[in-house]
This record gives structure tokens, C-alpha cells and sequence, in this order.
């Protein structure tokens, strides 16, 4: 019976995880990351009708294995594609943190795309939105081969990367809805964990081999084969994923128009303890995006690490993030969202710091940024998920969410921009206390201040029934003590097995 609850516990955790809206670090792809696992279906508030188990067996079925082929896409187009778009394309570091910052600019049409959403329907708005949002990537195939000067390029990349954003918001705000639909309540948990752990393993492969494709065909000037070989082989994927989707039931077809009400989206901005949450979102997604979209960049200009080292990079902590998912969701049942935003906030603010310490040819301090980056922002991601569902009550609850989701996105590209300038401004290098030092080892510091800063207004959040921060250290003080005593009961099970 234990193992039995613990997988269900586990699997449980994996949900919530799939469920967070994850800030990317360090501006690569992590797998498990890509669209269809940024919002797992809220808990519906109205009957729909069952489908048949035959119907929903295949439909669930079918939406794992289009889950997994997503990822092959997100690896072959996602942030670290787009990053070696930029770098070939001589884009500088504003236009990169413009361009990676994108997915969260495009929550600023939340709203829109939920009103599309409730008046096309849930099946044929996803199904467009995702289409497009992947095929639009067909142009870059071409780019080394069009009568384009060197602006002219750049800016089809960033277009390009703006369109995929604000239709990718589209298509999973419709996807999310029409899971909340589609699955029921009581298999929700073992469903998306199962979902989320299939993804992450195509993530991890997917992520791998187009590494080793990046670094086999990179060009020594401009995209090289590489690049339009992913982009290519990306819209083909987004063939496949669309006519995956196409093959799932819907069981509430058609729309319901409503009138979009722009009152209501202030409701959150008028309710005392939404608002601490609101702020902590806008300061804190400001921290991080001032510097989350240039470690990427880092990575390939100044540490000169190869594409699959980067992927190992970004599997390493998507696992440890999944490993550690378990022990957080206990946590969070026991004492609350906020005490661990808050405790997490503070160990994800030391994170940047690391990052001064790799150099070429000596990129052992990455271990420790795998280790804390993995385990921390899986807290992290677990409790920003549910803090947001503990302060918004029932009745409109979907415009408090859209308003967390839209004013974090917003501070993040926002500051992205700006940390952005800021890196072109200062010279690629300088010298500053006999130690040698790049312009985004600035950026670095800023972010790891930011973020300490943005640790005060999590302390100022008020959860209904949280504990004190406190009951964090003698919470993992038992789990210490028992893990201490694991091995004596292990060998006393085995003593009675044997027996």
C-alpha cells in the first residue's frame, strides 16, 4: 500500500508540475517545456458530457503521443534553436532578448484568446492556433537562399518569432480549456504525470540529437545547413502534430459568445491579497528576465559549449526538476505555497552569481547550477502554480489567472528588453579588479539583486492557512530523520519478505 500511494503522490506531482507556468532558464528549451505543458486543465465548473470510454481511450491516448511529438518540434524551433537563429544572423543582444522574451510579451492577449477560445470553440481554435503557430517556422528554411541584406533577415526572424509566440498563447489557452473538457477530474493526476513523463524523455532525446546536428552542420558564417534543416524538419513535425490533435474528441463543440467585459479584468487588481501576489509576479519575472534570456547566448559566445553539451545542460535539470517534484508537492500540502515561494525565491536569487564562475574549458561550476537551478525552480514552479488558485476566488477565477499570467509577462519581456540594452551598451569585455569580465556578468549581478529584493514582496503575500516559513526547516528536519532510518526499514522489510 505505501509504494501504491507514493507512485499516486508522485504522479500527482508530476501533474502540478506539467500545470506551472514555467520561467525559462537559462533561456533554453527544457524539456518538458513545450506549449501543451505550460497550463494543465482547472478544475471545471460545469457538467460536460462524458465521452464514451472506448472514445476518450483513444483521444487520451492520441494526445500523449502528440505531447511527444511536440517536444521533437520545441527542440528543433524552440528558445535554443532560435538563440543559434540570432547568433548566425548577427543579431545583437537587445534584438535577443526581445526575440526570447516573446512567449512572454504574448500574454498581454490572454484575454483575447480566451474570448476566441469561448466563441469558436475549444478543438477549432486550438487546432488553427497550434497549426500556425508551427508552420509559420517555413520561411527560415529558405533564408540563407533569399534576395535579403543582413536587416532584412533579421527582422523575418524576429517577425517569425513574434508570430509563433502570439499564436502559441492562443493555441494553448484553447488546448487547456479543451483538457479541462476532455479529461476527467478523477484521472487528471495519473494522466498529465504519465503525459509530462513521456514528454520530458522525447524532450531529453529530441533536445540531444538536434544538438548533434547543430554542431555537425554549423556554419562558420550564417545559419549554415543545420538551421533550415531544423526549421524544415519543425514545420513537417507541425504537420503531424496537427493532424494528431485532429484525431481527439471533443465533448463541448461549438462556442458560447460572450460579451468580454473589461471591468472584470480589474477585479484582481481590486482585491487586497491578488494584488501582493500581482506585485510579487511583476517584480520577480522582472528579476529573472533581465538576465534569463542571455545565458544561452553565454553559453555559445563566451563559454564556447557545444550544442549537446547544452542539451545535456537542459536535460540534467529538467530530471533533477522532475525528481525533485515529489518532495515539494508534500511540502506544499503541508504548509502552503508561500512559505516555499518565499524560501525558493531566496535560493534562485544566489543562482546568477554561479554563472560568474564557468569559463572556456572549465565548466565544472555548472554542476551546482544543475543541482540548485533543478531542484529550486521545481518548487518554485509548483508553488506559483497553486498560490494563484489559493488567493482567487471561484467566481472569476479565470481573469485573476489571465492577470497573473499577463502582468508577469509583461515585467519579464519587459526587463528582457531592457537587460538587453543594457549588455549592448557595455563593452563585450573588461578588466575590473585584475579579473577579466563579460557584459553579461553584469547583467548576472543585477538579476541575483532583483531577485532579492522581489524575496519582500513574497513575504507580503497572504495565503488563507499557510504556515510560517519557519515550519519549512522542521518539516525537512523529519524528512531528514526519516530518510536517516530509510535503510533499517528497508532491511526489516526485506528480513520479513525473506522470512
Amino acid at each position: 500500500m505505501p509504494s501504491v500511494a507514493l507512485r499516486r503522490h508522485v504522479l500527482r506531482s508530476f501533474a502540478a508540475l506539467a500545470s506551472a507556468v514555467p520561467l525559462f532558464r537559462p533561456g533554453s528549451s527544457l524539456p518538458g517545456s513545450a506549449a501543451p505543458l505550460l497550463g494543465a486543465p482547472p478544475p471545471t465548473e460545469r457538467p460536460v458530457p462524458t465521452a464514451p470510454r472506448r472514445v476518450l481511450r483513444r483521444t487520451l491516448r492520441a494526445s500523449v503521443t502528440e505531447g511527444m511529438v511536440t517536444e521533437v518540434f520545441t527542440a528543433c524551433a524552440g528558445a535554443t534553436a532560435l538563440t543559434a537563429w540570432a547568433i548566425a544572423l548577427k543579431l545583437g543582444p537587445f534584438l535577443v532578448g526581445v526575440m526570447t522574451a516573446l512567449p512572454f510579451f504574448a500574454q498581454f492577449i490572454q484575454f483575447p484568446a480566451a474570448w476566441l477560445t469561448s466563441t469558436f470553440g475549444h478543438r477549432r481554435v486550438a487546432l488553427t492556433a497550434v497549426f500556425l503557430s508551427r508552420v509559420v517556422m517555413l520561411p527560415l528554411c529558405a533564408v540563407p537562399w533569399l534576395p535579403l541584406e543582413l536587416a532584412g533577415q533579421q527582422r523575418l526572424l524576429v517577425g517569425i518569432a513574434a508570430a509563433s509566440a502570439v499564436l502559441g498563447v492562443v493555441g494553448n489557452n484553447a488546448w487547456v480549456a479543451w483538457m479541462g473538457e476532455l479529461v476527467p477530474k478523477n484521472l487528471r493526476g495519473r494522466y498529465f504525470g504519465r503525459r509530462t513523463a513521456l514528454c520530458t524523455i522525447s524532450g531529453t532525446l529530441a533536445s540531444l540529437a538536434a544538438g548533434v546536428l547543430l554542431d555537425r552542420l554549423r556554419g562558420a558564417e550564417g545559419p549554415g545547413l543545420a538551421l533550415p534543416l531544423l526549421a524544415a524538419f519543425a514545420c513537417v513535425v507541425g504537420f503531424i502534430t496537427t493532424y494528431i490533435m485532429s484525431r481527439q474528441h471533443d465533448p463541448a463543440p461549438g462556442g458560447t459568445p460572450f460579451r468580454l467585459d473589461l471591468r472584470a479584468t480589474l477585479m484582481p487588481w481590486k482585491d487586497a491579497r491578488a494584488r501582493r501576489v500581482l506585485l510579487y509576479q511583476v517584480t520577480w519575472n522582472a528579476a529573472v528576465g533581465l538576465s534569463a534570456p542571455y545565458f544561452a547566448f553565454h553559453m555559445i559566445k563566451n563559454l564556447q559549449m557545444t550544442f549537446v553539451i547544452m542539451a545535456l545542460h537542459a536535460a540534467a535539470v529538467a530530471g533533477v526538476r522532475v525528481l525533485t517534484a515529489p518532495l515539494w508537492g508534500k511540502v506544499i500540502d503541508r504548509v502552503g505555497a508561500q512559505p516555499v515561494v518565499m524560501v525558493c525565491s531566496l535560493g534562485i536569487s544566489t543562482i546568477p552569481l554561479l554563472w560568474l564562475l564557468p569559463a572556456q574549458g572549465s565548466l565544472w561550476p555548472l554542476v551546482f547550477d544543475v543541482l540548485l537551478a533543478g531542484s529550486l525552480w521545481s518548487g518554485h514552479g509548483l508553488a506559483v502554480f497553486a498560490l494563484p488558485l489559493a488567493v482567487a476566488p471561484r467566481q472569476g477565477r479565470p481573469f485573476y489567472l489571465a492577470a497573473f499570467a499577463t502582468t508577469g509577462g509583461l515585467a519579464y519581456a519587459a526587463a528582457s528588453a531592457m537587460g538587453g540594452a543594457l549588455a549592448g551598451a557595455l563593452p563585450a569585455t573588461f578588466t575590473l579588479g585584475s579579473h577579466a569580465w563579460v557584459n553579461f556578468h553584469v547583467l548576472f549581478v543585477l538579476s541575483a539583486l532583483a531577485r532579492f529584493g522581489a524575496v519582500f514582496f513574497a513575504a507580503r503575500i497572504i495565503e488563507p492557512d499557510a504556515q510560517s516559513v519557519s515550519s519549512l526547516g522542521a518539516l525537512f528536519g523529519m524528512a531528514k530523520v526519516r530518510l536517516r532510518a530509510l535503510p533499517a526499514l528497508v532491511g526489516a522489510r526485506t528480513e520479513r519478505r525473506e522470512a
